[in-house]
């Protein structure tokens, strides 16, 4: 664990505002307790399997977050504690979620994940998707049939390349959409901009993220 790159990170959001997600997949509960121990409390993690069997023996303030590909059945064994879901890409997995937190009495904060990058391999909607689905929840909000789902917001991965300029034309449009979509959805906190990841969150910040996620830079390379 670098505990100097953790008060730095932290140091450098302070001022804008911005929350950091410290991205524990495949780390230990020793390694993630360490972090907790310096006062984090916000965890992202991408396979549920292991996010469940870390949640049943860490502390239970932890807040954690699901930063993965979520398939719809697999929604079910989290529910019961998630505090957010970055990765909702289809309307059938917001259903879902509703769904399964309904059963346990919870809301369950969500963030719409956007394809912003230039690789093929990432999940997420297109602007266009996106604005439909804007109209879609609002349909079912005021019809009643949505209220267990918090959107609150929206997350995106830069492409992976040294450009650092195209990486700040796709988080300004990333953070224009966000911003679009917050005056489509005004019975949603919509409050959570999750874009910028170890090696481009400063850019990121700098264009308007609210939440970065970061995983190496905390607990170095994975082994």
């Amino acid at each position: 664990m670098n505990t100097t790159a953790y008060h730095k990170i932290l140091e450098e959001l302070r001022p804008a505002n911005v929350q950091l997600l410290a991205v524990s997949k495949t780390r230990t509960p020793e390694e993630i307790i360490e972090l907790y121990n310096l006062g984090q409390r916000d965890f992202g993690e991408n396979y549920v399997q292991e996010l469940a069997e870390k949640h049943s023996s860490l502390p239970d303030d932890i807040r954690w977050h699901f930063i993965g590909h979520l398939q719809s059945n697999k929604v079910k064994y989290i529910a019961p504690f998630v505090y957010m879901i970055q990765g909702v890409d289809s309307e059938k997995l917001i259903m879902e979620i509703d769904r399964q937190a309904g059963k346990n009495n919870r809301q369950v904060r969500c963030l719409l994940q956007v394809h912003v990058a230039k690789e093929e391999t990432k999940f997420g909607f297109s602007e266009k998707e996106l604005m439909d689905l804007a109209g879609f929840v609002s349909g079912l909000r005021l019809a009643n049939q949505i209220k267990q789902v918090e959107l609150a917001g929206v997350m995106g991965m830069a492409s992976l390349t040294d450009n650092n300029e195209q990486i700040r034309n796709e988080f300004k449009y990333l953070k224009g959409l966000f911003d679009r979509i917050k005056s489509e959805l005004p019975g949603d906190p919509f409050d959570t901009l999750s874009m910028g990841m170890s090696g481009d969150y400063q850019i990121a910040i700098e264009e308007g993220s609210t939440m970065i996620r970061i995983g190496t830079l905390l607990f170095g390379e994975r082994k």
